[in-house]
């Protein structure tokens, strides 16, 4: 069943809002990626418009960018040290976008949103 992305019912006072019209198809969420650790797995999800989005499922690999250096690296991903989106997640495992990983380079933070992209895109953590 889809999430809706609609507004409250119910007013600050408590007061209930009057629906003005049915929900649309164009309202409608999906349930998010979560990507985790493992082989890569991509699955391609039809949008409006003729667009294609790909929900990264599962990977290993991140593009590493050193700031001091300038240049970036696809390196192996180690492990999911934290994620501040939600504790959970950080519990799980669960690569969003702000998510720690310890790569073979070091500690980096997660720049891209791969439940959206397709890619984990990454920046070393200055130590």
């Amino acid at each position: 069943m889809p999430s809706w992305h609609t507004r409250s019912r119910r007013k600050i006072s408590g007061g209930l809002y009057r629906p003005f019209r049915k929900k649309r198809k164009y309202e409608a969420g999906r349930y998010p990626a979560e990507t985790i650790l493992g082989d890569k797995k991509l699955k391609k999800v039809k949008g409006r418009g003729l667009t294609l989005k790909l929900k990264l499922l599962r990977d290993k690999y991140a593009n590493v960018t050193d700031p001091k250096t300038k240049r970036t690296q696809k390196v192996k991903i180690l492990s999911v040290i934290e994620n501040p989106a939600n504790q959970d997640y950080s519990r799980r495992g669960v690569i969003t976008k702000g998510a720690i990983i310890k790569t073979e380079l070091g500690e980096a933070i997660v720049t891209s949103r791969p439940g959206q992209d397709g890619v984990i895109n990454a920046i070393l953590k200055k130590e």
